[in-house]
């Protein structure tokens, strides 16, 4: 008898041989190898077809299901001139001679190993790709292509699972808050809100999601707020396989909470692998206030700042700025919340104060700007909050542009500072290098509605209308409720072909700013009762007649009477406004005082005051040159030359008129098309110095036009 261990030694032995001879180990090679090829080409390629994530994930599953049934096929079934025959045992006739053998397995080898070719061509060609950036599909609003560079990320509107929904406030403040930190990480690409905030907080297409915002991670949270205590939810997700990379929950009260976005930054920074500096890590676990009534007043503000920026609403400012200020009462050393406030009442200074004074709001501005400098001068915020106060509040460019650049050194990947930038680089007749800046802030924040409506208005500013049309027609597909870029596409229409009809059509809506818009095109078209059954249905209030823009509603209704005829109606009305006008010089500065002195200029001539009225243009003039402003500039000149022309001045309304046009910056009020329509020209239409500029833009002349004698020629000048 054997000894035991020989026969179970020389039985392995035997049963490896067996393996060897029908070439089992080289088809379970072959197929772990084609299999992983399999999965790695499904990955990439379905998600060009919008294939969805669940055949990928079908194909794992029948691909680890095959393994055992080939390696059985394997053994059963051998490969035979005469095709696949069932294997015979080593010892039987059938069995096929070594030779034979040998030339199968030389053929798996050779197959083996193309397929290990492949497969190392196509892991170096994966981390090349993760390393500089892969090229996949156009934004779906768009013209720019977006790409999905490893290190970058998507954060998706927070889900609010509180019981009380009032706490939505405190839901997107933490989204913002966790948002911010990772902006701050150099290496790392961050969407910014406004791209993110039409989503779903928990979508099913991730991967087109990924596609069209150009990140490869997503990050997904919840907040769930009871009394004092919160619990957070975050989880870090690849667009690529929609799986999951991190996740944490925090379960914190409320005099506990601050902290946690830093903390979700660092995480989400480790498990990128992303550089970070030592002030990068520092700025990351830094705290903006210890206190907990001050974060919360700074929570509801920031919801409110949110909504005034999105779509101009000087409303939200105004209720915002309150807020930030009773922030900082409660934490004196709240850096971010006088950069935050600052900027807030820069911008509503700058939209007309909806009805507060000017001149103090930058005031207070600055002096805001100034102490976050003074407590965090590191902070992006800090310089973001001094750049718009020089643009804004002083028209210092050079300043601004300055501050906009150290924003940029600290936080590279800054919306909001390219965005500025853009702004600031459009007044000094920069347009081109303004479009390059807000390209730059739209890659940041590929489906911000407001920054495509940017590129637009700078387009139509240097009068490129088809240019513009697009980017308001993206900004539009974005979102539908633009108001901004609905009232710029309809004014484009008729800025570019005095389609009239055309351009009311696409500038439908109930909001006074697209009705104030409507009054304007009907104003060409010569319906003076329906445009003013239209104005007369907008309130009369500052946020929708805005000192040193629009005027009042008294005056827009007394040019109407003025244009149809009506030249009792219209002085009495125009005399009206003029204390109103007077009263609200003293609130105003900069460019919005210059458009002022307009206003009560035309509310002088119309009221019979004509001496009194070209003084004011004067000083208009005066501030413009000034500011050396190239937007409103052009503007003020056009408007200047509009109020020559009704006071009966053809020898100072042409030569302006001349001016404006040979300019641009015009493009976004005005265009030559509109010199056959604008009733406002009827005064001097007969002027042989207006009939040659006719002349020299008769390109521009549209298919239907004004031509008959002006119904109605005001009275000579008073003495």
């Amino acid at each position: 008898m054997g000894n035991p261990d020989s026969i179970v030694n020389a039985e392995k032995a035997s049963f490896l041989e067996e393996l060897k001879r029908r070439h089992v180990w080289r088809v379970a090679v072959a197929y772990v190898v084609a299999g992983w090829l399999l999965v790695q080409v499904a990955t990439q390629v379905f998600p060009f077809f919008n294939i969805p994530s669940w055949v990928v994930r079908l194909i794992v599953l029948l691909i680890v299901i095959g393994f055992p049934v080939a390696v059985v096929f394997a053994w059963v079934y051998e490969l035979s001139p005469e095709g696949i025959r069932r294997t015979a045992p080593a010892d039987s006739p059938e069995a096929r001679v070594p030779q034979a053998h040998r030339s199968i397995g030389q053929k798996l080898n050779a197959i083996i190993i193309a397929m290990l070719v492949l497969a190392v061509a196509l892991m170096g060609w994966r981390m090349y790709a993760m390393r500089h950036g892969n090229t996949s599909a156009p934004a779906a609003a768009g013209p720019p292509a977006t790409t999905q560079p490893a290190k970058s990320i998507a954060v998706l509107p927070f889900e609010n699972l509180s019981n009380d929904k009032d706490n939505a406030y405190f839901v997107a403040g933490m989204q913002d808050l966790i948002l911010t930190k990772l902006a701050d990480i150099g290496d790392l690409k961050v969407i910014s809100r406004t791209s993110t905030e039409k989503y779903k907080s928990r979508p099913d297409n991730l991967k087109q999601i990924g596609i069209e915002l150009g990140v490869a991670t997503i990050l997904e949270g919840s907040v769930q707020k009871a009394g004092d205590q919160v619990l957070i939810n975050v989880q870090l997700i690849d667009t690529g396989t929609d799986s999951h990379i991190w996740a944490q929950s925090y379960q914190r009260t409320l005099d506990n909470i601050f902290g946690v976005e830093g903390d979700v930054a660092q995480q989400i920074a480790a498990a990128l692998k992303t550089r970070l500096s030592s002030a990068e890590s520092a700025n990351l676990a830094a705290v903006p206030t210890h206190n907990q009534a001050a974060m919360d007043l700074f929570l509801r503000a920031e919801f409110l700042a949110t909504k005034g920026f999105t779509n101009y609403d000087i409303g939200s400012f105004r209720s915002a700025i309150p807020l930030y200020r009773q922030a900082i009462e409660q934490d004196a050393d709240f850096a971010l919340a006088y950069a935050k406030v600052s900027w807030a009442e820069s911008a509503l200074a700058w939209f007309g104060g909806g009805g507060l004074d000017v001149k103090q709001l930058h005031i207070q501005a600055r002096a805001d700007a100034e102490q976050a400098l003074k407590l965090a001068p590191n902070a992006s915020a800090s310089q973001l909050a001094l750049g718009f106060s020089d643009y804004y509040g002083r028209g210092d460019y050079a300043g601004a542009l300055k501050a906009f650049a150290a924003a940029l050194a600290l936080k590279p990947n800054d919306s909001d500072a390219l965005a500025g930038q853009g702004y600031v680089q459009r007044r000094q007749g920069r347009f081109d290098d303004s479009a390059a800046s807000f390209q730059k802030a739209l890659t940041l924040d590929p489906r911000n509605s407001s920054l495509a409506y940017e590129l637009g208005a700078t387009r139509m500013m240097a009068s490129r209308y088809p240019e513009a049309e697009k980017w308001f027609q993206r900004a539009l597909a974005v979102d539908a409720d633009n108001l901004n870029a609905k009232a710029n596409y309809a004014n484009s229409i008729a800025f570019s072909t005095g389609d009239i009809p055309r351009a009311l059509a696409a500038m439908q809506g109930n909001d006074p700013a697209l009705k104030l818009a409507r009054v304007a095109l009907l104003t060409y078209q010569r319906q003076y009762g329906k445009a003013l059954a239209l104005l007369d249905s907008i309130p009369d209030t500052p946020d929708n007649f805005q000192p040193g823009l629009n005027g009042t509603k008294t005056e827009q209704q007394a040019s109407l009477y003025r244009l149809m005829g009506d030249e009792a109606h219209a002085r009495s009305l125009f005399a009206q406004s003029l204390p109103v006008l007077r009263t609200q010089l003293k609130m105003l500065q900069g460019m919005s005082l210059a458009y002022q002195w307009l206003n009560l200029a035309y509310a002088e001539i119309g009221s019979g005051q004509s001496a009194a009225g070209l003084d004011a243009i004067a000083k208009a003039l005066k501030i413009s040159a000034d500011t050396k402003d190239r937007v409103y500039g052009p503007q003020v000149l056009l408007a200047a030359a509009q109020y020559y022309a009704q006071a009966r001045r053809p020898d100072l309304a042409v030569p302006m008129l001349a001016k404006a046009l040979a300019v641009p910056g015009t493009g976004t009020t005005y265009s030559p098309v509109l010199l056959w329509l604008d009733p406002l020209w009827d005064p001097i239409r007969l002027d042989p110095g207006f009939e040659a500029l006719l002349q020299q833009y008769a390109k521009y002349k549209p298919a239907v036009f004004y031509t008959a004698a002006p119904a109605f020629t005001p009275p000579p000048p008073a003495s």
